[in-house]
C-alpha cells in the first residue's frame, strides 16, 4: 500500500530559481530511488524551511528513503530532520483529483 512521507528542515537557501538550478542533479537522482513514485518539492524563504511531500510504493521504501534523506542532511549541517510517514485515505483524495497513484 502507498505511503506519503511528508519532510520539513531548517533550510537557508537558495530559494525560487537559484534552487532549481542548484539542486537539479539532487532531484534527478532521487528518481532512481527504490519505491519513489513522485516527489513534491516544498520551499519557504520566509520561514527558512526546505522540503518534499514523496509518493513510495510501500512503508519500507519510505523509511529507507527518510532514513538515507535524514543522513545527507546532517551531513551538509541541517540538524533538525523532521519526517513523518502518512497512509492516504484513497476515496476521500480521489474525489479531491489527489496523485495517490502510478
Amino acid at each position: 500500500m502507498a505511503k506519503l512521507l511528508q519532510v520539513d528542515f531548517e533550510f537557508h537557501g537558495p530559494f525560487g530559481e537559484a534552487m532549481s538550478t542548484a539542486l537539479v542533479g539532487l532531484a534527478e537522482s532521487i528518481n532512481h530511488e527504490p519505491g519513489l513514485i513522485w516527489k513534491i518539492w516544498t520551499e519557504s524563504e520566509k520561514d527558512q524551511l526546505g522540503g518534499g511531500i514523496y509518493l513510495f510504493e510501500d512503508e519500507a521504501s519510505a523509511l529507507a528513503y527518510l532514513e538515507m534523506h535524514t543522513a545527507r542532511l546532517t551531513q551538509m549541517g541541517i540538524s533538525e530532520v523532521r519526517g513523518q510517514i502518512f497512509d492516504i485515505n484513497q476515496p476521500l483524495s480521489m474525489i479531491n483529483q489527489g496523485p495517490t497513484s502510478h
